[in-house]
């Protein structure tokens, strides 16, 4: 179960869809997606006691080693890593199988119903030395030939060019983000689905609203400055206090950043749907007597409280206790575990303070939970919209009985490079162990959300 290596494997939809692939192999994930992963624990943990900027520099290294030089890129046939994607995934029959978005609260839904996933989007990273991260100018234009080589030769996606140095501050100084969307399902995606969808099975489109101001590159190619998280798209094109004093610890000397004039929005790089697969899709399903379903919603995480939700009604109906919630974070995710140990799975998108915001009103709109375990993603950098420590013990202190970090040491916090392999000790920690059960039938999800989408006010669920 190996991702193709042009592919990123420290990504979003790399983590998700390995994840996924893995709990209907009936196994757990291991850190990084790979099992060998575990045995850089221990070179995580020294690494961990040297000063900041050393581990900031082992960050950069580590990330970066995964990027692709450009001419290996350029020739690149995306139906090969489309093909390795679907291989990933047990050759059997299912009910449904998910097309689109990213998000780990689908990845969750996906084994609470039996179903795969397919990325829309991928990360192809791409090595680079000669841009600093503050100088998105210089970054607009920098792999053109590249990319049109690589657009040429793959006429079925849109490249959205990507850079983000507030919170990929580190793993830009070593490569650039290239995230292609795929605007057509492919040979690839088309043979997977002929040969495990069940006869009048559901196609279920993963569409995330979100978008991003862009500016246009060329044809099928956009340059997105700024990303999810800590900042909005108007912070990081028109400044804001706090972009100065990040600026001013590491020493950059300007205290906003110049960035290309916006022309237009996209679906955002990372998390956002290219609508033009939804007609692939629909017109497929045509074809070979398939339904499709949409499963709409506006930001990555929207989909946590519904998840949960299910989980916890879920739990109840099994007769299983249902106080204890798990909160993941990014790509530290494990749906084998969450139900082995009967957690309550809640994903939050990175530990901002949107996302911490979004999972107090969660706690504060849920009857309470025992306990609260939190995983917090580590990007390296205290980057501008962090949540600080004492907002999320803030948030721990919702549980009724115990809430506590889940892998990372919050002393090291955002810099704790080993909670990317602790987080999974904490996960075996958790004492109860419950069997996996059955599969939710798709109907069952589609009875508990009518009945409950009041709650979701931007969740949607249309044919």
């Amino acid at each position: 179960m190996k991702l193709p290596r042009e592919v990123a494997a420290f990504d979003s939809a790399s983590a998700m869809v390995v994840a996924t692939a893995r709990f209907l192999h009936n196994r757990d994930t291991p850190p990084m997606g790979r099992p060998a992963g575990r045995l850089l624990g221990p070179l995580a943990v020294a690494a961990n006691r040297l000063p900041i900027r050393l581990r900031e520099t082992i960050y950069s290294l580590a990330s970066g080693a995964e990027a692709r030089p450009a001419a290996h890129m350029a020739a690149l046939d995306i139906e090969d890593v489309a093909a390795a994607i679907a291989g990933l995934y047990p050759r059997r029959r299912y009910p449904a199988v998910a097309i689109g978005s990213s998000s780990g609260a689908l990845v969750h839904l996906c084994a609470a119903l039996g179903m795969a996933w397919l990325p829309q989007t991928l990360l192809l990273p791409l090595r680079q030395r000669q841009v600093p991260p503050d100088d998105s100018m210089r970054a607009v234009h920098a792999f053109d030939a590249t990319a049109q080589a690589l657009l040429a030769r793959n006429p079925d996606f849109v490249l959205h060019h990507m850079h983000d140095p507030n919170q990929d501050r580190l793993t830009s100084r070593r490569m650039a983000y290239f995230r292609v969307k795929r605007t057509r399902l492919g040979p690839a995606y088309e043979r997977f689905l002929a040969e495990t969808l069940d006869p009048g099975g559901v196609l279920l489109l993963a569409e995330c609203t979100r978008r991003w101001p862009t500016t246009r590159v060329g044809q099928r190619h956009v340059f997105q400055f700024g990303a999810v998280g800590g900042l909005e798209p108007q912070q990081y094109h028109e400044g804001d206090p706090r972009i100065a004093d990040y600026l001013r610890r590491y020493g950059v000397q300007r205290t906003r950043w110049q960035v290309p004039a916006p022309d237009g929005e996209s679906p955002e790089a990372e998390w956002g749907f290219e609508p033009a697969l939804r007609d692939d899709v629909i017109a497929f399903a045509s074809r070979h007597g398939y339904q499709v379903r949409r499963l709409v919603f506006d930001d990555p995480d929207d989909l946590s409280p519904l998840v949960a939700d299910l989980y916890r009604w879920w739990y109840r109906r099994r007769g299983l206790p249902a106080d204890r919630l798990l909160v993941e974070s990014f790509m530290l995710l494990d749906p084998w575990w969450a139900l082995r140990t009967g957690c309550v799975p809640y994903w939050s998108t990175f530990p901002v303070e949107g996302s911490a915001n979004a999972l107090t009103r969660y706690l504060e709109q849920s009857d309470a939970y025992d306990y609260l375990h939190l995983m917090l993603f580590c990007h390296g950098v205290e980057s501008v919209g962090l949540a600080t420590v004492d907002q999320w013990k803030a948030v721990l202190d919702h549980a009724r009985v115990a809430g506590s970090f889940a892998g990372v040491d919050p002393g090291r916090y955002p810099s704790d490079l080993a909670t990317f392999f602790r987080y999974q000790s904490a996960l075996r920690a958790i004492p109860a162990r419950y069997p996996i059960p059955e599969p939710l039938p798709l109907t069952e999800f589609g009875r508990f959300f009518a009945e409950h989408r009041h709650r979701y006010p931007a969740v949607k669920i249309e044919d």
